[in-house]
Formats: C-alpha cells, structure tokens, sequence
C-alpha cells in the first residue's frame, strides 16, 4: 500500500470546492429543460448561498490573513493564497450569474408575460398607480440622509439594500459634491406589483420607484448621479465561553453586535459614478476585488419574491402526492405498529405527517408520561412546537434545543423562551458544541403493562415546511437496542453524563470519529481477505483529512468506494496509486439533497447507518451528532436496494468530480444510454407509477483526468491580477 505523505498533493481546496458547487446550482438556473419559475428560484439560492459564504467564510478568510496566520491549508494554499482564488471565483461567478439573469431568465420572463418594467416603459395608469403606492407605503418608511460635518455616514445594516446619491446644492452651482444614502426599506416587497392586463405580471423594481422620487427628499438639491448599493458584514459570531452570563444572554448580544461587523464586500450597479463608488470605498475600508460590479438588480436573493408572486403552475415542477404511512390492520396507532417493525421514511417522497403525528400523539395520549425532543431549526408555526407546549401541561416534557443555528438565533431565542413559560424544561446543550443529532423520545405505559421507549431518529431538521423540498430519511423504532442509548444520550445533554459505550448509536464527539475510521478500516480487511468489501456514503460535505486519508487507504486495498457528496469535496477521486477505486457525485436537483447514509458491504453482511452528521470536523468534533444503525430487514433492503442504487444511476442530475475539483456533468458518459432522474424515479415510485425494476445498472464511472488549472497556478494569476 502506497505511503500517503504530502497533503497539499491529497486535497483539494475548500473554498474552490464550494464555488464548484453554487456553480452546480447555478448550472440548474441555466438548464432550460427545468421550468422557468424553477430556475429563477435557482438563482436567488444561488445569490442567497454567496451571501451567507462571504459573510461568514470569506469574512473568517479574511481576520485570519489579518491575524498573521501564514499555515497552508490542506490544498497547499496560504490563506492570503486562498482569498486570491477565491475572490476571482466571485468576480467569475458574479459575472455568470448576472449572464443567466439578462440573456436567459429575463427575456424568458417576458416572454411568459412576466414583465420587470424601467419607469420609462410604464404607461400613465401604471405610473399613477406607483405614486400613489409611494406617498402611503414607501415614502413613511424612508429616511433620506445627506453627509456633512453635521451629519455623518449612516451605519449601514448588514446586506441591506441602499440608494446611494451625488448631490450638489443648487443656489451653489459649482460647490463641493455632497453624497446623499436612503436606505431602501426591508418591511416591504423589493418589485412593486402593477396593474396590467389578465394573465399578465407587470412590476418595478422597488429601488427605482424611490429613485423617480428622490428630488422630492432632497429639495434644494440637485442629484448628479444615484445608484444601488449593498454592504455585506462579518457576521460571525464571538463570544468567551467562560463569561458568568448565560448561553441565551451572550448569544443575544452577539446578535446585536453582528451588526457591528466590518464590511467585507460591496455589492454596486455596473453603471454606478466613480465618484460614488470611491466614497463608499473609502468610507467602508475595502479593496478594489471587494468591489462587486452588478449587471442588473442587486442581491439577485429577492428573485424569489417571483417564484411565490406569479401566479403560473405551468412555470414549475408538477406538484406531487407524497406516499402516506399505512399502518397494519391490527394496529391501533403508530405505538402498536412499532412493537412489530421499525417505520422508514424518506421525505419528501414519503409524508413527513408520520413524524409530526407521532409527537403529536406522545403529547396527546395519556399513556405517554415523557417526551424528550432536540429542535436545530424549525418553522415558527411548527406543529411541534405546539405539541410540546401541550405536553408540558399533563407530563414531564425536555427540549433541547441549538441556539446557535446559523441565521435562526433570534427565533430560536423567542421560541425557548415561551416554551419555558409553558413549562418545558429547556436546555441548550453542551456549551462549545452545537446540539444537531435530531431526536425524540416518548416513554409510554403500554396496555399489556410494560414501559416502553418510542424513538425517532432523523437525518433532518423537524421542520415540515422544509420536509417537503429536503431529502431525508426517518427512523421510528422501539428497539431497547436503540431507545436505550437515545437515553442515554439526552442524559448526555442534559447533564453532560457520559458513558463508555453508545453501541450501536455513533455520538460525535465521543464515539463517531473513531468509529467511522473503524468501518473503514475493517471494508479494508475484508477485500485484502477476498470477501465482499464496498463502500457508499451519502453526505452533504467531506472535508475531514482523517476519513479521507482512511478511504485513500481503503481504495488501495482493493475497496470499491461510492460517495455522492451534495457540496464539498477536498478528497481527490481516480487519481493513480492513491484513490483509484473512488468516485464522488453530487446530485443537485429539484429537491435538496440532505440524507446522510452509509453503508457498508461488510464482507456480505450488510450495515447501513443513518443520521446527522458528514464527515467534516465540525460534525465529528465539534457537534454532538447521533449517527444510529438500520436494523430492520425492510428497512435496511430498502436503503440498499432502492435509494442508493437510484442515486447511484443517476445521470440527468449527477455531476462527476474530477481530481482537480471540478465536475463533470454524466451526461457526458452517458452515450446512448436512457438518461435517468434518481428524484423523478423516486417520484414515480412514491406515487405506484413505477417500480425498482425501472432502475439501470448504477453508471461506472471514472474521474477523467482534466487537464486543468492547479490550484497553486490559479492563486498565483489571481494574486497578480490584482
């Protein structure tokens, strides 16, 4: 077996890896065989996405390079190596985006009579409509603002929209150039609705209704030049775990103060002043490559408002009916139903309603005397919220509960706190450690006398908005086995009690790390030793060198190895002596992929895994995470025999990753071979219009050596670019 030595030849590039995989997003944007209102969603999930990686991860890129850190990275990078390739893939991608917007989706729009209006193209009843929608919605909110001695530059919010102005008093004709900033108000929609003809979508962009009012804000000037702006700040969060105050207290006030964080980019029209653009250069501290030049409206996220506004059915996918969970003819409720068997879903094609049933049903049954529930995300209105405020009225009811979900802070404050009133018993995990296994636990005395456990275990969040445009799968089970550990790791949570062994469950960080490295490993005893050895993992994102180093070793012993990773990848598959035997696919398509699965061939004996967690350092180390065993012989076959061979042949939504990082589309291997759609087979299958035999031999593939740029040269043109 080959010695593996010198990472930098062994990975490649994170932040490269999630620009190949918005680009994935972006490519169904661009796809004219999806629906057009599904591509407009496409791109603003795109925008959506570089927001939240450039306020977060490029802004993290950034403090380190300013904190001196000089350590390469994984792909042989030093940071300041790193934010180079980086910003010239957003300047690259910016470009494309803004391509996609003005040569496809825009004509297309208007073609469907889904018209984005100028002021100019509106007609007079569109015009008086606009005004008058100003003076009693828009105008109220607005503060326009000019910068002088006396009044200095506003702080502007995080990622909000602004106009910027050039102004010039007018009884001072060649006077100095003052600059004027209204901020564009975020209560209201970003596209005016105008009236027009039936079937028809007219709208104004909100930005240039204010614009044909600025002279009205600012009487006695004369505007040279305006133009739209947005500002993008730090947002991470900071705070000294050891502080006497509170989790909830400190993560409140890091919320204010993410709003104190530095600029770190600047989003402005293509055709904006020079003179504009340097000002808010200067006032805001930036670069040149922070400057972000837009072809179009910026923050192209509220693109979305069009997917819910325009009323077309005919504009996106087909709406499906999801596979409802029938239970025995001897079963009274889902509880009898799980002393026979366990219960599998996969959402979306199966209805997430089960999940929602069986909290609600814990709550209201008086046989149940405990729930204990862990909350990562969930929607405002969730029915299990309610559940559990109901529960806590005639039983012992426990939340824990993750106050740190990225972007979900605020309303996971206010929801803790009214359960709290309600009487749960709310707790925020392990302080240094995000709380994101999804779990819930109902202790119920059954009618034959015995206490039982009820689980459910899922590789999502307990949110049923999301089920319904999210891959995941469900476990519902009341295994002793099982249940028994799922105690036992709430006992973890609640109050930091740890045990030995969690078997068969795999706890991050105690348990899963070296587990998974031990699955691995024994794949690699049973090829040396001839018997059955194969490997498929289903996950978001790999990026721990660990695992990636053990599937190196593994694809040397002679392991088959099938990864399909949604996002990141540093690992580097088909490359000679090191990683021959592996492949990696990312699937992006209608649904977000966000299953993890492992399965093991197991020297024939079969182990798939479920659960929260991909092989990244934060999951494995930094998160609790349960990752739990399937069982049951239904199950189980049904995971190796129907959703993993599925993904396997896809070949409509896969993308190949080469040993460079990028990806190649398998459309391009497919030769005259049908094309095949894992989530529209599953579709299919939901709704009993077709059945496994539909299913081809999963594709073989091999990364094919691209001949294209390392990632050192990449850094080296984009550090002499700028």
């Amino acid at each position: 077996m080959a010695r593996i030595t010198q990472k930098q030849k062994l990975f490649n590039g994170r932040d490269y890896s999630w620009m190949q995989f918005n680009r994935r997003v972006l490519e169904e944007a661009e796809d004219a065989t999806n629906p057009l209102l599904e591509r407009v969603k496409f791109l603003a999930i795109t925008a959506s996405n570089l927001d939240e990686y450039v306020e977060i991860r490029q802004a993290g890129l950034m403090q380190r390079i300013e904190d001196g850190y000089r350590e390469p990275g994984y792909d042989g990078l030093r940071p300041e190596e790193s934010l180079a390739v980086l910003n010239a893939e957003i300047h690259s991608f910016v470009d494309a985006q803004y391509q996609c917007w003005n040569e496809h989706l825009l004509p297309e729009l208007r073609q469907q009579g889904v018209r984005l209006l100028e002021w100019e193209e509106l007609d007079e009843k569109a015009r008086a409509f606009a005004q008058n929608y100003f003076q009693q919605e828009v105008d109220p909110l607005l503060t326009p603002i000019s910068i002088d001695p006396a009044h200095p530059f506003p702080r502007v919010l995080n990622k909000a929209l602004c106009l910027a102005l050039l102004l010039r008093l007018k009884r001072r004709s060649s006077g100095p150039q003052v600059l004027g900033v209204v901020t564009v108000p975020r209560a209201l929609p970003r596209f005016v609705r105008l009236p027009s003809a039936e079937g028809a979508f007219d709208y104004l962009l909100l930005q240039d209704l204010i614009a044909q009012n600025l002279t009205s804000m600012y009487r006695g000037y004369e505007v040279l030049a305006r133009t739209a702006f947005r500002v993008t700040r730090n947002s991470n969060l900071y705070f000294e775990e050891e502080e006497t105050r509170s989790l909830l207290e400190i993560i409140r006030t890091e919320l204010h103060n993410r709003r104190k964080g530095d600029a770190v980019r600047l989003e402005i029209e293509t055709g904006a002043d020079a003179e504009i653009v340097e000002r808010l250069k200067v006032n805001f501290e930036l670069d040149e490559d922070q400057i972000i030049r837009c072809d179009g409206p910026v923050n192209l996220s509220r693109l979305i408002f069009f997917y819910g506004d325009v009323a077309r059915p005919d504009l996106k996918f087909p709406s499906f009916t999801p596979r409802s969970l029938k239970l025995s003819r001897r079963s009274v409720n889902i509880f009898s139903e799980l002393q026979k068997h366990d219960i599998l879903l996969h959402h979306p094609y199966d209805s997430y309603d089960p999940v929602v049933n069986f909290i609600q049903q814990g709550a209201e049954d008086p046989s149940v005397v405990s729930i204990k529930q862990t909350l990562y995300r969930t929607s405002q209105d969730s029915p299990v919220f309610r559940a559990l405020i109901e529960a806590a009225a005639t039983k012992e009811a426990t939340l824990v509960v993750e106050l740190m979900a990225s972007f979900d802070e605020a309303s996971n404050i206010r929801w803790a706190r009214s359960m709290e009133d309600a009487g749960v018993q709310v707790f925020h995990g392990i302080v240094g450690l995000k709380t994101h296994c999804k779990l819930a636990m109902l202790v119920r005395r059954d009618e034959d006398g015995v206490t039982r456990r009820y689980c459910h275990l899922g590789t999502g969040n307990y949110n049923p908005v999301t089920a319904r445009f999210y891959t995941d799968l469900s476990l519902l089970t009341s295994d002793p086995r099982i249940t028994e550990r799922v105690h036992m790791v709430f006992n973890y949570l609640t109050a930091h009690a740890e045990i030995d062994d969690y078997r068969p469950l795999l706890v991050a960080p105690l348990t899963m790390a070296e587990s998974f490295l031990g699955l691995i490993r024994r794949e690699s005893e049973h090829a040396q030793a001839g018997r059955p050895a194969h490997i498929v993992a289903k996950m978001n994102a790999l990026l721990e060198p660990s695992v990636i180093e053990a599937l190196y070793q593994a694809s040397q012993a002679g392991v088959e190895i099938d990864l399909i990773v949604r996002g990141l990848s540093i690992l580097r598959p088909g490359v000679k002596d090191l990683s021959e035997r592996i492949s990696v696919r990312s699937i992006v398509g209608r649904f977000l992929e966000h299953s993890r699965i492992f399965h093991f061939a197991n020297g024939g004996n079969d182990e798939i895994y479920l659960g929260s967690a991909d092989w990244m350092p934060r999951n494995l180390f930094e998160r609790c995470e349960v990752v739990f065993p399937v069982r049951d012989p239904a199950a189980l076959a049904r995971i190796r025999d129907e959703i993993l061979p599925a993904y396997l042949a896809d070949t409509v939504k896969t993308r190949l990753q080469q040993p460079d990082g990028n990806y190649l589309h398998a459309s391009k291997l497919l030769g005259e071979a049908q094309p095949f759609s894992s989530q529209e087979f599953l579709i299919q299958l939901a709704e009993g219009k077709t059945d496994l035999d539909a299913i081809p031999k999963p594709l073989a593939v091999k990364p094919l050596l691209a001949a294209k740029t390392p990632a050192k040269t990449r850094a080296r043109k984009a550090v002499a670019a700028n």
